[in-house]
């Protein structure tokens, strides 16, 4: 019984890495796409950076911005979404929510 107790307790920890990793991956792909779209170097994007007022961004890029998420993630995002994501952490957030 204590084989089977340690070979779940394995597989669970191994899907929790690969789970984190692939979060990870994530947030680093979305400020991929921020840095090329508002011209910023990624070493300046932190998560809590709001697109206009840290980054520079007008309503224009914040557009373009959305539209290159939905590209490389090929996912939908509405306009309602879309005002919510204000910030570089809303972006990250959302992506991982659709790619659970």
């Amino acid at each position: 019984m204590n084989n089977i107790e340690d070979s779940v307790k394995s597989v669970i920890a191994e899907q929790q890495e690969v789970k984190q990793e692939k979060l990870l991956n994530i947030e680093d792909s979305v400020k991929s796409v921020i840095a090329e779209q508002l011209g910023v170097k990624k070493e300046k994007i932190v998560n809590h950076a709001s697109f206009v007022n840290d980054l520079g961004a007008d309503s224009l890029d914040t557009v373009e911005l959305v539209m290159a998420l939905e590209e490389k993630f090929d996912t939908e995002i509405t306009d309602d979404e879309a005002e919510k994501i204000t910030t570089v952490q809303a972006a990250i957030d959302f992506i991982q929510a659709r790619k659970q």
